[in-house]
């Protein structure tokens, strides 16, 4: 019996003469926009640089009913109001050398601005040249007549009397800091506006 082949079909895996470029994966998010699950199925999260908000729910969220959650695996944050999400939002912890630590804790000290660390930051010579862009103050020499300046941590929200804390500050996404908190500057005035000290803050792994 004499068989016919199409000459532009083949079995599985065979090229398509036709085809100009190989195909590409078309990401489909399957929930309903503007709804938490849609977000959280977004391409590129957790490590994009998206923020959710609950308008709602966030509206409502006080000094009295805030907490924040922070997900070091996802390098996210979320402001809770009781059990309801008001926001999620992009932050980053300790890299590897300076790992933020899992544990309960809450808010202990806020500082809108003018706080500075005592302990990293950056060294200058004595005509005003910058000579260390991570120095830690424990360790690394002043040279004679120059001066330690220790990095600005504006929205400052004291967690640990160790130094570590939530703040606003560069927020690339993975783990890059000393160990506090990085946090978006699109959100942390918000974040600040919501808490007090003695709001529970949790990190988990």
């Amino acid at each position: 019996m004499l068989v016919m082949l199409c000459s532009h079909c083949g079995g599985p895996g065979s090229p398509n003469g036709l085809q100009q470029s190989p195909y590409k994966a078309l990401h489909i998010n399957p929930f309903k926009p503007g709804n938490y699950h849609h977000f959280r199925a977004q391409k590129g999260y957790p490590r994009n640089y998206s923020i959710y908000k609950d308008s709602r729910v966030l509206a409502q969220t006080n000094e009295s009913n805030s907490s924040i959650r922070i997900d070091l695996s996802e390098q996210r944050a979320y402001l809770m109001n009781d059990s309801k999400l008001a926001m999620d939002y992009p932050v980053a912890t300790g890299r590897s050398a300076f790992p933020t630590p899992p544990g309960k804790y809450m808010v202990l000290e806020k500082i809108k601005s003018g706080k500075r660390s005592a302990t990293y930051g950056k060294i200058y010579d004595a005509d005003g040249e910058l000579v260390n862009d991570d120095a830690d103050s424990r360790k690394d020499p002043v040279p004679p007549g120059g001066k330690y300046v220790g990095a600005e941590m504006p929205y400052w929200m004291r967690i640990s009397w160790d130094g570590i804390g939530m703040h606003k500050g560069r927020v690339p996404r993975y783990p890059a800091s000393h160990g506090c908190i990085r946090t978006y500057y699109k959100i942390v005035s918000t974040v600040y506006s919501k808490v007090k000290v003695g709001t529970p803050v949790t990190i988990v792994p």
